[in-house]
């Protein structure tokens, strides 16, 4: 899958393409309906598959310092999409210039003359341009005098519940990452690389991987059963069932939370490594204890639980 930051001279084998348009934060189970209604469409005409997604996202860009509510970043999100088959990713920057357009510049200018999009497909209750001021209803009347298809799609439920990002980053606070997972297709993963940390972990003997969430929603803190993989240029080099923490650290606190992962059956050195920890079962939250050997007896018994867990999922 290609990835373009910018919406000109785009090469002409992707033009023409059927086009999915919204943030796909998650690239949740109703993302996924809506980019195969695009495929569909895509095949039919023999064009490109496309997603348009704006990076950083809009609430991001407009509100800068509200806490980090991102399921998937952008390396992610890219994976997941490549993984359903999408031929390429215009991940267009969102800034001042694009916040400025208005719904006509925006079909003019990005979708009919830039991308050159053959159709779009896009949610019913999408919005767009400045102010928000456009909505299907102006995407189609602009699609019309543009060249181009727009399809709406209606939005995905399952049991009775509308599947949004916004219900899995509950889900995910409320420490039930089984029932995220239900909801994405896939599980919830934290991914960045592994940093040195203080060594505490392999001097009680259940040495971990420490890593910095960036840029992406903070879970519920607490111990989890883990699914790791370790990835290289993209690619998946190897997987350890495992057992982590995530969070402050009350008996040794750090200031901003940590994810530390200790992973089952394995001796390396992941110093630099790009990780991708999916979050399995949520076992207890965090908790200061009496002593270092309760500490470690509590670890012990924590790992115990991510292998019983985690070998009768397998």
């Amino acid at each position: 899958m290609r990835i373009l930051r910018h919406f000109d001279e785009v090469p002409l084998a992707l033009r023409g393409a059927v086009t999915a348009i919204g943030n796909f934060d998650g690239v949740h189970r109703g993302h996924q309906a809506l980019i195969a209604e695009a495929r569909r469409q895509a095949d039919q005409r023999k064009s490109p598959l496309a997603v348009l997604a704006f990076e950083p996202q809009p609430q991001e860009y407009f509100h800068p310092d509200r806490e980090a509510f991102r399921l998937t970043p952008l390396r992610s999100k890219a994976r997941l999409l490549a993984e359903l088959g999408v031929d390429v990713l215009f991940a267009l920057p969102f800034d001042a210039a694009m916040a400025r357009r208005t719904p006509q510049q925006f079909a003019l200018q990005i979708l009919g003359r830039g991308l050159g999009v053959g159709a779009v497909v896009v949610g019913r209750d999408f919005v767009f341009g400045k102010g928000r001021s456009g909505d299907l209803a102006t995407l189609s009347y602009l699609g019309e005098m543009e060249g181009f298809d727009v399809t709406p799609f209606d939005t995905v439920e399952t049991g009775g519940e509308k599947i949004s990002s916004t219900r899995i980053r509950t889900l995910l606070k409320e420490a039930k990452p089984q029932e995220a997972a239900r909801l994405l297709g896939h599980g919830f993963a934290i991914e960045a690389r592994v940093e040195h940390g203080d060594a505490r972990g392999r001097e009680m003997g259940f040495p971990t991987a420490n890593m910095h969430p960036l840029q992406v929603i903070a879970p519920a803190f607490g111990v989890y059963a883990v699914r790791v993989s370790i990835l290289d240029n993209e690619q998946v080099i190897g997987c350890h069932d495992g057992v982590a923490n995530f969070g402050i650290r009350p008996m040794y606190r750090t200031e901003a939370p940590l994810l530390e992962t200790h992973l089952f059956d394995f001796d390396g050195d992941l110093y630099g490594r790009y990780l991708s920890v999916e979050l399995i079962h949520w076992l207890r939250p965090e908790a200061k204890f009496s002593s270092l050997d309760a500490l470690i007896a509590q670890i012990g018994a924590d790992a115990a639980s991510a292998r019983k867990l985690l070998a009768a999922r397998h």
